[in-house]
């Protein structure tokens, strides 16, 4: 079979019919599927539409252009929806978990992250992660008969588990958390409803998960040459990229730089998305999965790209690590970012009566633990926008960085 050609529904794809179902019963729809009702679900959500002016790496008002947390998701999505037709999984449920999968991102993104952090160092810390959970279980009041979304099992398993499982077999926590910790918001639902978190996510979650390795790859790299913080040559360093701007220079010999640049993150987009395909398609050969639980006990990834495309991959990051995040310009503006979100958090600690009422304990005489009305602030935080960030600081505070 072609990379082309969309493939026949796979047994090991997860079944909207067999879906574990819901936290709280629902009558199912009569015109969409579990998995169906749960993208759109994310798409009506508050959430996702404060996503348009969080940042992605540039604040909103350095340009209209520049990606933001919304056009971000909708690319990841657009490579997993791809990614996923090509190997006969659910679309719909590939979809969800790559438009839900930065919904609990805070403002002025990564800086903001750290921010928050630093802020909840005492109270178990920030986790974007643990806050999209938290966002799509409790912090979204849009239903008369629950909070959050009541989104299926496997759109849950998917958002919690998409870079791999969080248990190690031995008992301790996995990845990004073995030095950490779980999030306490992740273990404390975990006791609710099982994630099953010592295992695999579905081959949806890892569509999901590395689409949105090659959307940062492809599209970074476009609003680097947008914003003029390198050159379309200076690509030439990588092995991959030299070799795609020599095809495209062969092809178009008299192409401008806009174009070049644009063509480039094409035919980046296009070979990422090959490569893993075919080696998806190597990994199960060899795996012979029968069902999604096959997929989860694998033991190992299965989607992934090869090893030299890997690598590939991670030069890629690198040059983006050295010559976007970590540029003067950029670094600036996201430190003075990470300071007001300092100075948000700090306010509100003292001064709770600024706070939106909605905000506030629901019961005022009652006197709350130091943790919970920190991290009752921190769900505040995270779920604005950059606009609205600087807005509260302005109205706050005698001074407000610009950044620009």
């Amino acid at each position: 079979m072609s990379v082309g050609m969309a493939a026949p529904r796979s047994v090991y794809a997860c079944d909207p019919e067999r879906s574990r179902g819901r936290l709280f019963s629902e009558l199912p729809s009569k015109t969409r599927s579990p998995f169906r009702r749960d993208c759109d679900r994310v798409i009506h959500s508050s959430a996702f539409r404060r996503l348009k002016h969080k940042t992605q790496v540039f604040v909103f008002h350095e340009g209209d252009h520049y990606r933001t947390r919304l056009t971000h998701s909708l690319e990841v999505a657009q490579i997993a929806r791809a990614l996923s037709r090509q190997l006969g999984l659910d679309e719909d449920l590939t979809e969800t978990l790559a438009l839900a999968h930065d919904l609990g991102h805070p403002p002025f993104g990564h800086a903001g992250e750290r921010a928050l952090d630093a802020c909840l160092k005492a109270h178990g810390g920030f986790d974007h992660n643990a806050q999209t959970l938290r966002v799509v279980t409790s912090l979204e009041h849009r239903y008369p008969e629950f909070d959050g979304l009541n989104l299926t099992w496997e759109a849950l398993e998917g958002i919690v588990k998409h870079n791999g499982p969080l248990i190690e077999p031995g008992g301790g926590a996995a990845g990004a958390y073995r030095d950490r910790g779980i999030p306490a918001g992740i273990t404390e639902f975990d006791l609710r409803y099982g994630l099953e978190l010592s295992s695999f996510a579905s081959l949806e979650a890892q569509v999901a998960a590395i689409a949105d390795d090659i959307a940062y790859d492809a599209h970074d790299i476009d609003d680097g040459l947008r914003a003029g913080l390198f050159r379309v040559d200076d690509l030439k360093i990588m092995p991959l990229t030299a070799r795609m701007i020599e095809t495209i220079a062969k092809r178009y010999p008299d192409l401008d730089d806009d174009r070049r640049g644009a063509e480039l993150v094409r035919e980046l987009i296009s070979y990422l998305i090959g490569a893993v395909v075919l080696e998806a398609r190597l990994r199960l050969q060899a795996a012979r999965p029968t069902s999604v639980d096959g997929v989860r006990n694998h033991g190992a990834a299965l989607i992934g790209f090869p090893a030299d495309v890997a690598q590939a991959e991670t030069d890629i990051k690198a040059f983006l690590k050295l010559r976007m995040y970590r540029h003067t310009r950029v670094m600036r503006v996201m430190g003075e970012a990470e300071q007001i979100v300092r100075d948000l958090f700090a306010h509100y600690q003292k001064a709770p009566v600024d706070l939106p009422a909605e905000w506030l304990p629901p019961d005022r005489g009652q006197a709350e633990s130091e943790t919970t009305r920190a991290r009752r602030i921190g769900n505040f935080i995270a779920g604005m926008t950059d606009r609205f960030a600087l807005t509260e600081h302005q109205r706050l505070f005698d001074s407000t960085p610009d950044l620009r």
